[in-house]
C-alpha cells in the first residue's frame, strides 16, 4: 500500500520494488568498488564521514517527502544515460588507477538504476538529497595533503596563542607544542583532518535542510573548514593539557572520544549563527520544507 497522494501521481509498489531491485543490481555489477569503499571507510579515521552518508541522505529525502506530489513517473531515460556514464567511469578509474573514479562510478551506476524507475522529476525535486551522494566517495589523498597542511599551523597557532592568553607555558616550535616537558605533536592525528569532512557534510545538511536563501546555503558551504577548525582548537586545548597533566592513554581516550562529539558542536554552532543573523534581522530564509 502507497499514499493517496501518490496512487494519484500514478505511483504503484510495483515502482518501489523495481528501483530497489535495479539498486542492487547495480550494487551487485559494481560489488567490488563498493567493498573498497566500505573498507576504506571502516578501516581510515579520515574517511569514517562516509559512513554518515546513507544516514544524511534518507533525513534529506525525508524532509522533502511531500514533494513526491509533483513528482510523476517520467523521464525514466536520465537513468539509463547515468548508468552508462558511470559504468565509463568506473571502468576508467579501474584501468588507469583513478581510485576516485572508480568509486564515483559505482555510485552513479546505483543512482542511475534507481532513476530508471523513478524518472527525472524525482532527480530535480530532490537534487540536495542526491547530491549528497557525492560524499560516498573517499577524498582522494592529494585533497587531503591540500587541507590538512593549513590545518596544522592554524590549529596549533591558535591553540598556543589560546593557552597562553589563559597563563598556561606552552612553548611552539613549529606544529609541535611543549607542556610540562611533554611534546604534543599537531600532525596527522590532531589537525581536524579527520573531522574537517564529517563538518562539511554536517554543514551540507544544514544548509540544505534548513529552508535558508541560496546565498547563505553558499556562505555555510563556504565557512564549514573554519566551523571544523574552530571546533578542533576546542578540542585540542584539553586534549594538550590533559597531555601535560594525565597519563598519555587517558590523553588519546579523551581526543578520540571528543572527534566524534565535535559534529553535534558544529551543528549547533551553525544554528546559533543563523539565529543571529534572525535576530540581527538579516534575510537568511527563503522558503518552508514539506515538514514545516
Amino acid at each position: 500500500m502507497i499514499p493517496r497522494f501518490l496512487a494519484r501521481q500514478g505511483w504503484t509498489a510495483w515502482h518501489a520494488a523495481a528501483a530497489l531491485a535495479l539498486a542492487a543490481a547495480g550494487a551487485w555489477l559494481t560489488r567490488e568498488a563498493w567493498k573498497d569503499i566500505y573498507h576504506i571507510a571502516s578501516t581510515d579515521t579520515e574517511q569514517s564521514h562516509v559512513l554518515l552518508v546513507p544516514v544524511v541522505a534518507a533525513w534529506m529525502f525525508w524532509a522533502r517527502r511531500l514533494r513526491l506530489r509533483n513528482c510523476p513517473p517520467g523521464g525514466e531515460y536520465i537513468g539509463p544515460l547515468a548508468v552508462g556514464l558511470g559504468w565509463a567511469l568506473s571502468w576508467y578509474g579501474y584501468h588507469h588507477a583513478v581510485q576516485s573514479l572508480w568509486h564515483f562510478g559505482a555510485v552513479l551506476v546505483v543512482l542511475g538504476a534507481v532513476l530508471t524507475v523513478v524518472g527525472k522529476h524525482v532527480l530535480f525535486r530532490f537534487l540536495p538529497a542526491v547530491a549528497v551522494l557525492v560524499f560516498l566517495v573517499p577524498v582522494p589523498g592529494s585533497v587531503r595533503q591540500a587541507v590538512s597542511l593549513p590545518l596544522q599551523s592554524m590549529g596549533a597557532a591558535t591553540t598556543h596563542a589560546i593557552l597562553e592568553t589563559f597563563g598556561v607555558g606552552v612553548e611552539r616550535s613549529g606544529n609541535l607544542l611543549t607542556i610540562n616537558g611533554i611534546n604534543v605533536a599537531v600532525a596527522e592525528a590532531c589537525n581536524g583532518m579527520r573531522m574537517v569532512f564529517a563538518v562539511v557534510l554536517v554543514s551540507y545538511a544544514f544548509a540544505f535542510g534548513m529552508p535558508l536563501r541560496n546565498s547563505m546555503r553558499l556562505v555555510v558551504l563556504a565557512a564549514s573548514p573554519l566551523a571544523a577548525l574552530a571546533c578542533n582548537i576546542v578540542r585540542l586545548i584539553p586534549t594538550v593539557l590533559l597531555h601535560g597533566h594525565a597519563s598519555p592513554r587517558v590523553a588519546e581516550t579523551f581526543h578520540d572520544a571528543a572527534g566524534w562529539l565535535m559534529l553535534p558542536c558544529a551543528f549547533l554552532l551553525l544554528l546559533g549563527v543563523v539565529r543571529v543573523l534572525q535576530w540581527a534581522q538579516v534575510p537568511v530564509n527563503r522558503y518552508s520544507l514539506a515538514y514545516q
